[in-house]
């Protein structure tokens, strides 16, 4: 069950079921995925993504293996086996607060580290001939031939997406090959990683940002009208010593 795909309150249904009537559209009392899989596994894919308040209800199954339906009030019980899975560093979204502590150490109890795909170079050969093999029985194709030059840079790849982008290069490659050799855009290898978006700055940083900004307004003339003091609603010596302060220079 992939955790990131339904709102909380959806989630929460399809976890633990609901009763008939508990919410607008709940014609009929419904299992949830405790009920059903008791006894057995229950997936949990991106489980960094649910709620604080769903954290709680799930910490509780894990210990107690009780829970109730939504708008129910009969408790059941689940014997359940969890495998949870996550992209996301659960220590970081633990210490921002954003994950129970509590939930990562019950979950916690054997943890695997799947390192990214450009770190295990020799799977890229596996995964290639698999998803050729899915997609020419997908799309009626015959493709049977890798040239070596072409599995080389698809295993040295950076891989930014990781085994999905792998997927998709390759069912795209499927459909443009127009023989039994698999044919892969050049251009689709020579894509750069994308840029992860900049973390917040810290007071000083935006101070140092917006005293250059302005700086290079006015030409980095500090006194007088228009100066970047007057702009600065400040004292003509206070800019002076904070660009001592802050190592600011100008530009050669």
């Amino acid at each position: 069950m992939n955790c990131a795909a339904l709102a909380p309150s959806l989630l929460e249904s399809e976890l633990f079921g609901h009763e008939k009537g508990s919410f607008t559209g709940a014609t009929a009392r419904r299992k949830g995925r405790f009920e059903l899989a008791s006894g057995g596994t229950l997936f949990l894919d991106e489980i960094g993504d649910i709620s604080l308040e769903l954290q709680a209800k799930l910490l509780r199954v894990l210990q107690e293996r009780e829970f109730e339906r939504v708008g129910g009030t009969k408790t059941l019980e689940a014997d359940v086996r969890i495998i949870a899975a996550t992209n996301k560093t659960l220590e970081e979204s633990v210490a921002n607060g954003e994950f129970r502590e509590d939930l990562y150490f019950r979950l916690n109890v054997f943890p695997l580290h799947v390192p990214p795909l450009r770190e295990r170079h020799t799977d890229v050969p596996l995964l290639v001939r698999h998803y050729v093999q899915r997609f020419n029985n997908e799309f009626g194709k015959s493709v049977t031939e890798i040239r070596p030059a072409l599995m080389h840079k698809l295993e040295h790849h950076p891989w930014p997406g990781n085994v999905r982008e792998l997927r998709n290069l390759i069912e795209r490659a499927i459909i443009v090959s127009p023989g039994v050799q698999l044919v892969v855009e050049e251009s689709l290898l020579k894509k750069e990683p994308l840029a992860k978006p900049a973390g917040p700055q810290t007071l000083e940083e935006v101070e140092i940002a917006h005293i250059r900004k302005i700086l290079v307004s006015t030409q980095w003339r500090i006194e007088g009208v228009g100066g970047a003091a007057e702009r600065l609603g400040i004292n003509p010596s206070t800019p002076r010593s904070r660009l001592r302060k802050l190592g600011i220079e100008r530009d050669e």
